[in-house]
């Protein structure tokens, strides 16, 4: 019994026991064979593709003239607007309606704001019936006129046969002319009437506010139901105008020099202006022309600039400094070449050359000739022109019909 019990023990299963370990060196030995040829196929599409070779690239740009010009003067002043008109209605009356918001662009002849034309109406339905009646009683005068001709012609031969009286006749020819007579103040009459229903019409049109030019709206002054009128007359709470509109493209400088520097100052003199606003932004522009009058008080003269940028940032009022420039040379000679970073030129046996990038992708080798050093950048006389697309340290394998690949923007010079 014993030994019967000892051998079913040692048939049971020990299910304690750890499990054996797994082989798992196959499964990562062709883990990383796999990611070796994604990384191998990535590799080739981003550089091995097309076999364009990577490099930075830059612009030939033209020489600057002489470098900058001098300042003679230096003044402040403000931003004006030689256009510049405060709309208003020619007659009294109360707002019906205001069409126009602070930046609004209106052109010229754009209705701006309606005045109540109920006066205005009323004044030209009694205009029309007032020519109605001058023209009835024209009518009446004409049908008598005609009576009395035909009256004084038959009296006219009667009185040839000493039928009727002489004076019978005199009186018939009287009433006649006199008709006749009252025919040309008929006439005249049915004009004035005519005139008349013709300016209370016109009324009418002075109580629609339109645009004189065309411009911005820098000011909304009215709205709808205030009383309007050029001459104020209603005192503090009567509005004088709808808007006020400005020409943006009159826009220019004025400022005021002294009269000890004046003599600096000419016509067509380029000035460099910035506005106090943006004080990195130089704006060209001219000397329109020096005001004939100085004042008194500050021993200044104005002096007109006219800006040769037109821009929505500048706006009336703005505070700008100038400086006048030295006029350039007549027989001052222009740079010539083209500038291009030092380190596009390379030599290639015993040449001076760069490779320049063509619309295909292609580059293509140029011999120049090179001038004088410009900081960083060289001087290239001949070779190249502005606008043209060279390579930047070209490597040592770079080739005359070779592709080349732009290098991502930010990695450049």
């Amino acid at each position: 019994m014993n030994t019967n019990a000892e051998l079913l023990r040692e048939l049971r299963i020990d299910r304690s026991a750890a499990p054996p370990p797994r082989r798992k060196g196959p499964w990562i030995a062709a883990g990383i064979a796999a990611l070796a040829i994604v990384l191998a196929v990535a590799g080739w599409m981003v550089f091995g593709r097309d076999g364009a070779i990577p490099v930075e690239t830059t612009f030939a740009v033209p020489m600057a003239s002489g470098g900058a010009p001098a300042s003679v003067l230096d003044a402040s002043g403000y931003v004006v607007a030689r256009r510049m008109a405060t709309v208003s209605a020619k007659v009294t009356g109360r707002v019906r309606e205001v069409l126009i918001e602070e930046g609004m662009r209106v052109e010229q002849g754009q209705v701006l704001a309606r005045l109540d034309p109920v006066d205005a109406e009323q004044q030209r339905a009694l205009a029309a019936s007032q020519l109605e009646a001058a023209r009835s009683q024209l009518g009446a005068v004409e049908a008598q006129l005609k009576e009395a001709e035909a009256n004084a012609v038959r009296l006219e031969t009667l009185a040839a046969q000493k039928l009727v009286p002489q004076a019978q006749y005199e009186q018939a020819v009287a009433q006649r002319d006199s008709l006749r007579s009252q025919l040309a103040t008929a006439r005249r009459n049915v004009q004035v009437a005519a005139d008349g229903l013709r300016i209370a019409e016109q009324g009418i049109e002075n109580t629609i506010v339109v645009a004189p030019f065309s411009g911005v709206i820098t000011a909304k002054a009215a709205q709808e139901g205030e009383i309007v009128s050029p001459l104020s007359a209603g005192g503090g709470f009567t509005r004088t105008g709808i808007g006020t509109i400005v020409d943006m493209d009159s826009l220019e400088v004025e400022v005021d020099v002294g009269e000890a520097y004046i003599g600096r100052v000419q016509p067509k003199m380029p000035v460099e202006a910035v506005l106090n606003s943006y004080p990195d932004w130089k704006i060209p522009a001219e000397v329109i022309a020096i005001i004939p009058a100085a004042d008194r008080g500050k021993a200044t003269v104005k002096v007109r600039i006219a800006l040769k940028e037109k821009d929505p940032r500048i706006v009336p009022d703005m505070g700008v400094r100038v400086s006048f420039l030295e006029p350039p040379k007549a027989d001052e000679e222009k740079p010539e070449g083209v500038r291009v970073p030092a380190d596009a030129l390379v030599e290639r046996d015993g040449r001076t050359v760069v490779f320049v990038v063509g619309d295909d992708g292609r580059v293509a080798l140029r011999e120049v000739a090179t001038g004088s050093t410009l900081g960083r950048d060289r001087q290239v006389l001949s070779g190249l022109s502005p606008g043209d697309e060279v390579v930047l340290d070209p490597p040592a394998g770079l080739h005359d019909g070779a592709r080349v690949r732009r290098a991502p923007e930010g990695t450049g010079n």
